[in-house]
């Protein structure tokens, strides 16, 4: 209770707590002040890819950290640049620009469109399109990436030159494309806050083409989709399609801070130095992390998160009180038929199962190794409330 209350006394209140206060946790269970243990199906929204406390992640950091926790990035550290290499080589890119989340990533993704789109194609080939109902950060630019106009009412002018179309709809990017300048095209493959709905593979093949066509770079954000949790290493891969710039954040350190800008081909040599910085940007001990999420992410784990997330669909498609299951891998949205998810949240807690909602939705994102056994105890409780009266 006395953590509760110096919370409330001493935090700004931007979050709606949930009631456990959280202790600590081993694998994919969780313990609160009171000993209760809960199975966790959201991964710190999409952030801890191994669980709690796993050994080798803990290792590496902590030989990191007794080595050199930090340095100004005006010096070499070798976490750094073998984890630029591990990123580059695993995924064709080119470069790396390391942040510290992925709203810092996708910054630094509109910075670097904007300045490419200038220098390609004159002072006004500034103009981003992005969908509607995305979601690529609580910065201001970020937010004024979003189309989602809810998020950013209450925060004045936001930053020109971003243009919203719907999602799966070509012709409105045509539309778009023939009334702006365009430099750059920014979508997330699964949209997190539309319910976790996937886009379409054609229609996103299609959009890759038209970038190419029209010379406009395409950056896929894979703040939540990237790092293995959607079966791939990063989802466009399941797409087919070669982005110009990839940002990615959440799950790539296993619980600690770092955001990352990956630069293609077309787009490399954009950001000259000065153009773009992070004190604590590819922190060693985050690099660290990083590194060791990486090297278990082979293609066992990532075939068993496709299987998971099959599981997942097959015990939840069509079930009493399930109206829609949608998302890809370990990134799924639930819509509950009648009970609110709230509601469901809230009922799961209490039975010793964390979940988290998207707006109607129940999101399942649990850790990428989490075992079947627990996976399955869990989705039996989450079950039997979404089938409540």
């Amino acid at each position: 209770m006395e953590i509760r209350k110096l919370d409330e006394t001493y935090i700004e209140h931007t979050y709606r707590r949930h009631t456990p206060i959280l202790m600590r946790g081993k694998g994919c269970t969780v313990y609160d002040s009171e000993g209760q243990a809960y199975i966790d199906l959201s991964a710190g929204i999409t952030v801890n890819s191994l669980g709690f406390s796993d050994p080798a992640w803990q290792t590496a950091v902590m030989s990191q950290l007794l080595q050199l926790q930090h340095a100004s990035n005006r010096y070499y550290t070798a976490p750094q640049a073998l984890l630029a290499e591990q990123l580059c080589t695993r995924t064709g890119m080119r470069k790396a620009v390391f942040g510290n989340s992925g709203t810092e990533a996708n910054e630094c993704a509109i910075k670097l469109a904007r300045k490419w789109g200038i220098e390609h194609h004159g002072a006004d080939c500034y103009h981003i399109i992005t969908l509607d109902n995305s979601f690529h950060g609580h910065t201001l630019g970020a937010l004024a990436a979003a189309g989602q106009p809810a998020l950013k009412a209450d925060f004045g002018p936001v930053l020109p030159g971003f243009h919203h179309v719907p999602a799966n709809d070509l012709a409105a990017m045509r539309a778009a494309f023939e009334e702006y300048p365009v430099a750059a095209v920014m979508l997330e493959l699964v949209q997190s806050e539309d319910g976790m709905k996937a886009l379409d593979a054609d229609y996103v093949q299609a959009l890759s083409a038209l970038c190419v066509e029209k010379d406009a770079l395409l950056i896929v954000d894979e703040v939540q989709t990237g790092n293995g949790r959607t079966g791939a290493l990063y989802a466009y891969e399941l797409f087919g399609i070669e982005p110009d710039v990839v940002t990615t954040a959440n799950g790539l350190a296993g619980g600690l801070p770092i955001g990352v800008t990956l630069i293609g081909a077309r787009a490399e040599g954009t950001l000259t130095r000065g153009a773009h910085s992070s004190t604590f940007g590819g922190n060693p001990v985050c690099a660290a992390a990083a590194r060791a999420v990486l090297d278990r992410i082979d293609g066992a784990l990532l075939q068993s998160v496709v299987e998971k997330g099959e599981y997942i669909k097959t015990q939840l498609q069509g079930a009493k009180g399930v109206k829609a299951v949608t998302g890809l891998g370990l990134l799924l949205g639930v819509l509950p038929e009648t009970r609110p998810a709230a509601a469901v949240v809230e009922a799961c807690e209490k039975r010793g199962v964390l979940l988290l909602t998207e707006k109607d939705n129940l999101c399942i994102a649990p850790a990428l190794n989490i075992p079947m056994e627990e996976l399955a105890a869990a989705l039996t409780i989450v079950k039997e409330e979404l089938a409540a009266e």
